[in-house]
């Protein structure tokens, strides 16, 4: 970006260009990730990432040659990369592509984009542009080319040509040559011939590469199904009638065998009268493999055992992206599984982890010095449910103003009684949920359990303030400030992002004190860590890394590069928070039917 533009930025354009600056280091190793968990997905859906990124790339080319405005997407991942989310996983407009024959709003080309030369990639960018700047115009927000260094154009042509070559190496995909397509096709033909199979893969893309590769080898009573399609519901009841009582009107030759399906399955849809789930690929949410195999064994699931596939990425991959690494990892440290490959299950103490999170044992995640990652998962499910459901919600939810309240009915046992749950976020900038029962004495610290107990559905009718809600209220702020105080001090919490970061860093500065690998920066990163609370931003980053393994010596680099953005700590007076802030509290008091 340029230090010193030829026309001063306005406010917006400022703001614009100080988020794109900030985003710039995220986003490049970001891209880089995803971009390979989309070959670890099929080869198909990289190559298409690798041709949409070249489009995107002339899209803002002659954009800059010829001082057109440049159009930025919203601050989400996916209208920068479409290959890094599907837009079943995340979001639905993430993925519209919009370049097409016609201008049209279709989704972008589903195989390959018929376009093999620099001319022809330019040439479809200019249809992309002119849909941009005509009719989803609102969709962007716009930047003139001048706010940009003058070298912009030359960069994105060279990188673009850079993808040119690696789409020339590769030559068009060869779907006979795909040995993981191969083990599919076997599997649903020769291991499982009769049976029906639900095939999950985190990628729309990949749904429809496999429904048109497995129906040209012969496949029947097949179909895939991602979120763009109007009626996802209609395919489920035509692959398991029985578990969701249209037995009566799905003909039999209508009803499906196999169903390739992305994540908009894998919530809230009853599929148990099958008994075998496939991961064609694995998702970094572990919750999603979780809910994949919860829409199989579930109520009214008449199979002795229920199997359950998981394809790996191959060693190339996986020494890049570490996905199985990670996964190993996740399952010794937390009772979490994405399968049943035998390799991940090396003793009966394994076994019975797994045996205990399926069948939901109490305390299996409670107290897990990591849960608050699987907590923020579990948390944007919920809200991710909500939104699909009611997107309405999405503009309500934002504007409602700090310290909301309401009250709902609850029917109490010995161990969940009346009382307030309390959502706030302390001094220190960590999220914090508490469960004060009416006696105004502390129900649980399980943050899963409090979010469990606040469940209930959009149609659940309000009742009237208890009279000692704000007072319940008073008192779960106090817990959870003293609790965080009291166990972690300064640092907060052992189990936070800001306490195992700390203590990780002053190991790691202890360990390469004196040596040339002792970076100059650290223990002023150290001290600020120490001193300030972190942002929310790098509080959910240092989470993420964390449990994902990584080693001290890159998570010193990861804190030293935050430092750097000046997006590791509130070290500014004015940014940081003076007292805990109450976001919402929810009361749960007894219903007139349950008040004897």
């Amino acid at each position: 970006m340029a230090a010193k533009p030829h026309a001063s930025p306005t406010a917006a354009e400022a703001k614009q260009l100080q988020d794109l600056s900030r985003a710039g280091k995220r986003l490049m190793g970001f891209c880089r990730t995803n971009l390979f968990k989309r070959l670890e997905s099929s080869g198909s859906a990289f190559q298409q990432s690798i041709e949409r990124h070249i489009l995107r790339n002339y899209v803002f080319v002659p954009a800059i040659e010829y001082g057109l405005p440049l159009p930025l997407g919203s601050q989400d991942a996916g209208l920068l990369d479409v290959g890094s989310y599907d837009e079943d996983v995340d979001d639905e407009t993430a993925n519209d592509d919009i370049f097409s024959d016609d201008n049209s709003t279709r989704r972008a080309p589903r195989s390959d984009l018929g376009l093999g030369t620099e001319a022809e990639f330019r040439t479809r960018a200019a249809e992309g542009y002119e849909s941009y700047a005509k009719q989803f115009k609102s969709r962007f927000k716009w930047l003139r080319p001048n706010l940009f260094v003058p070298s912009l154009a030359k960069d994105l042509a060279d990188d673009a040509r850079s993808l040119l070559a690696i789409l020339k190496r590769c030559g068009e995909w060869n779907p006979a040559g795909d040995a993981k397509l191969d083990a599919l096709h076997k599997l649903l033909t020769k291991t499982h011939p009769q049976e029906k199979v639900i095939v999950f893969t985190q990628f729309a893309d990949t749904v429809r590469y496999l429904a048109t590769q497995l129906r040209a080898r012969g496949v029947q009573r097949m179909a895939g199904v991602t979120g763009g399609d109007d009626d996802p519901t209609n395919y489920v009841r035509r692959f398991s009638p029985v578990s969701n009582k249209k037995r009566d009107i799905i003909p039999n030759d209508e009803e499906l065998r196999v169903l390739l399906a992305t994540d908009v399955l894998s919530e809230g849809q009853n599929l148990q009268d099958a008994a075998i789930v496939v991961n064609y690929d694995l998702p970094w949410a572990i919750i999603r493999l979780i809910q994949r195999a919860g829409r199989v064994d579930r109520i009214g699931q008449k199979a002795a055992t229920i199997l359950c596939y998981s394809f790996l990425p191959v060693d190339g991959v996986e020494n890049l992206i570490r996905l199985r690494a990670r996964v190993r990892q996740r399952l010794h440290e937390n009772a979490e599984v994405v399968g049943t490959d035998e390799a991940f299950f090396e003793d009966e103490r394994e076994r019975e982890k797994l045996l205990d999170l399926y069948h939901e044992k109490s305390g299996i995640l409670d107290g897990d010095a990591d849960t608050e990652v699987d907590l923020a998962s579990y948390a944007y499910q919920i809200w991710k449910n909500a939104i699909d459901r009611s997107p309405e919600l999405q503009k309500i939810i934002p504007s409602l103003a700090p310290v909301v309240f309401a009250t709902r009915a609850h029917r109490a046992s010995p161990a969940k009684p009346h009382g307030v749950l309390v959502y706030l976020r302390t001094s220190e900038g960590n999220d914090a949920l508490a469960w004060i029962g009416e006696d105004g004495s502390n129900v649980t610290e399980s943050q899963f359990e409090i979010l469990r107990a606040a469940e209930c559905a959009p149609d659940t009718p309000a009742l009237p303030r208890q009279d000692n809600h704000h007072e319940l209220v008073r008192k779960g702020v106090d817990f959870v400030v003293t609790e965080e105080n009291s166990v972690g001090g300064q640092l907060g919490r052992p189990s936070g992002a800001r306490f195992r970061t700390y203590t990780r860093l002053q190991r790691y500065a202890e360990h390469v004190r004196g040596s040339l690998f002792a970076p100059p920066e650290l223990a002023k990163a150290i001290e600020e860590i120490y001193r300030f609370p972190l942002r929310q931003a790098a509080t959910d980053t240092l989470n993420r890394q964390l449990r994902a393994g990584m080693t001290d010596e890159k998570l010193s680099e990861l804190v030293l590069a935050l430092r750097d953005d000046d997006r590791l700590c509130l070290v500014h007076e004015e940014d940081a928070p003076e007292e805990p802030q109450i976001i919402c509290s929810l009361g749960l008091a007894p219903a007139a039917a349950f008040q004897t």
